[in-house]
């Protein structure tokens, strides 16, 4: 684990749990009854957790006072530190959150009661059996809107950017393009050759072609599976605005600020698959408006040499 002896850790304050929830990614949770969306966080203090069926949203935020209650009720065999049971939870549900298969460790079941979810474990810890059960409420708007609103909203403005950027570099390649080829340069394959990028016919066919299968939200899967690098650095930015107001004793200002503050930051980082986003913490770890028209750009005309390579 690390990081010293337990007893020498300072309290975890319900502010830093919420805000090392915040930077965590969000993960399918693949139960034998559905399946969720999902992240969590653990440290040796507490844990938060937050699950959705895409319908609703649920949250559970506890300290280590209240784990060690709830192993004692669940677990009467079983004397263990709070900890301990911490570590246990954050092995259990590591795998899972990573949809990795692990036979034999952990039962993991849930059900619906009162507007509640419950997430109920069974496994082993030190050869006896171990129960546990995450109650999780219905969330605040609040914080649906911090970890889902206002992230999509960034996410999405993050995106529009990348596209306007991309857009803009197409035109100077083809501007650089219509160079070469006014200086004689010729393609050496046929099949290489491209007609000039307009922005509104592209925009126009991907609507009537793409956009049906690029908003399909389905289980979560897609965005689970190719967003997480972009939601986190936009999470992580909003929470570095947050803190600087904060430093500075200003009152917390709407997201459009953070969200165009990612927007040199987010564009070059590539998306990885599943298998490789995030895992949750280690317990040792210590908690820590519309665009208007982009100009043209201009090249200025310059007699080049023959090119090899595309053109010959």
């Amino acid at each position: 684990m690390g990081g010293g002896g337990w007893e020498l850790l300072q309290p975890l304050t319900m502010e830093e749990l919420e805000q090392g929830l915040l930077m965590q990614p969000w993960a399918r949770l693949q139960l034998a009854e559905n399946s969720l969306l999902a992240k969590a966080y653990i440290t040796k203090q507490g844990y938060a957790l937050l699950v959705s069926d895409l319908q609703e949203v649920w949250h559970e935020q506890v300290d280590a006072s209240v784990v060690s209650q709830r192993a004692k009720e669940l677990n009467k065999r079983l004397t263990a530190p709070p900890e301990a049971f911490l570590c246990h939870l954050d092995d259990l549900l590591r795998p899972l959150l990573r949809d990795i298969v692990c036979p034999g460790k952990a039962t993991f079941s849930c059900e619906r009661v009162a507007g509640a979810l419950m997430l109920q474990v069974r496994s082993e810890l030190s050869g006896l059996p171990f129960y546990w059960t995450f109650h999780c409420i219905l969330a605040s708007p609040s914080l649906v809107s911090q970890h889902l609103i206002r992230p999509l909203m960034g996410t999405s403005l993050a995106l529009q950017c990348q596209v306007r950027e991309l857009a803009t570099l197409l035109r100077m390649k083809d501007l650089e393009i219509q160079d070469y080829q006014e200086s004689g340069a010729t393609l050496s394959r046929d099949r290489l050759k491209t007609e000039p990028f307009e922005e509104n016919s592209f925009l126009e066919q991907f609507m009537v072609e793409k956009l049906p299968e690029a908003c399909s939200v389905g289980d979560g899967r897609p965005f689970v599976t190719n967003l997480q690098n972009l939601y986190m650095a936009v999470t992580r930015q909003e929470v570095q605005v947050r803190q600087k107001h904060q430093d500075a004793g200003a009152p917390q200002t709407s997201s459009s600020a953070s969200a165009q503050g990612t927007d040199n930051q987010l564009l070059n980082q590539p998306e990885e698959p599943v298998s490789s986003a995030p895992s949750l913490p280690v317990p040792d770890r210590e908690p820590t408006g519309t665009s208007g028209p982009v100009k043209r750009p201009q090249l200025s005309k310059v007699k080049r040499k023959k090119l090899r390579g595309l053109f010959s």
